[in-house]
């Protein structure tokens, strides 16, 4: 169906003059994305915001072309480079004196965990789903959400976490796969916490009315009110 020449696709076209020179280019772009990332004063790509990873693919979109391509002087991606981190520059300094033009550059941070539930005042307005930060709270030790005050989602996409002291620990829904499991209302007869926003009941209650008053779902977990460990 398809007669594609696989020698002339891959070598037969190749300018092997150009080869070193490519070798060149593209270690010179590289060097300089290191050294613009550097004077950028990003230690991780973790601390990267959305305005900086828009950044790091414009200058990877100006390095690009200039490594393969004969027509393209290094010195063009040059100016690029110069003219981005200029404007990066400028608007982090903006940033630092307006805290208006921070919200717009790098959004805002969003409180995930309130008083050991999930908060859900901002769930329609933003990709909000209890499950994602599943991981990153138990990258943290964190069994369920009892054991938590507050959380936070940073605009780079850590999560700052504040603890319940150990006896201020209440009933919490848990985090992890094996206890993270829809109870079975008829057979069970302790604390229950809604799988989807935390809320804490009562078997009785449930029974009674099976939608959580927080969020209107109604599937239950097994609530857990065990200490943090370290």
């Amino acid at each position: 169906m398809f007669d594609i020449d696989i020698k002339n696709l891959l070598i037969e076209s190749i300018e092997w003059h150009f080869i070193g020179e490519i070798v060149v280019r593209t270690a010179i772009m590289f060097l300089m994305i290191l050294l613009v990332l550097r004077l950028s004063g990003k230690r991780g790509v973790r601390q990267l915001t959305l305005f900086e990873v828009a950044i790091i693919l414009g200058l990877g979109s100006a390095a690009g072309d200039p490594m393969f391509q004969e027509d393209i002087p290094i010195f063009h991606a040059l100016v690029v480079f110069a003219v981005v981190m200029a404007i990066y520059k400028t608007l982090t300094w903006l940033a630092s004196k307006s805290l208006s033009v921070h919200r717009i550059l790098e959004g805002k941070e969003m409180a995930v965990v309130e008083n050991g539930v999930f908060s859900i005042k901002n769930e329609k307005d933003n990709d909000f789903s209890t499950v994602e930060f599943f991981a990153e709270l138990r990258n943290q030790s964190i069994e369920h959400l009892g054991q938590i005050r507050t959380a936070i989602l940073e605009t780079d996409g850590t999560i700052s976490v504040l603890f319940y002291a150990d006896h201020e620990v209440k009933f919490g829904l848990p985090l992890f796969p094996e206890a993270y499991q829809e109870a079975d209302l008829s057979s069970c007869n302790d604390t229950l916490a809604c799988m989807h926003c935390g809320c804490i009941q009562q078997r009785d209650t449930v029974i009674q009315n099976p939608t959580c008053t927080r969020c209107r779902h109604d599937k239950w977990a097994i609530a857990l009110n065990t200490k943090r460990t370290v």
